[in-house]
């Protein structure tokens, strides 16, 4: 059997993270913006390290697991 959680969480949070898709942080004219579909660098930055910071919480210290048959 192959543990699918880590699979999963990070396909998950990388379409949830996705710069503009969601959300941004820091927008263009405002702190957040909400589907904008536009992204820069520092909001590359800053959802990398979200995307990073929750990848670790779920994986490491919550220990999310999926077996599948």
């Amino acid at each position: 059997m192959s543990d699918w959680g880590p699979i999963f969480v990070s396909v998950i949070l990388f379409v949830l993270l996705s710069p503009g898709l969601l959300f941004q942080l820091p927008g263009q004219h405002r702190c957040v913006e909400f589907g904008n579909f536009k992204t820069s660098g520092a909001s590359i930055m800053i959802h990398s390290l979200l995307y990073f910071a929750l990848v670790c919480v779920f994986l490491l210290a919550i220990k999310v697991h999926l077996y599948l048959d």
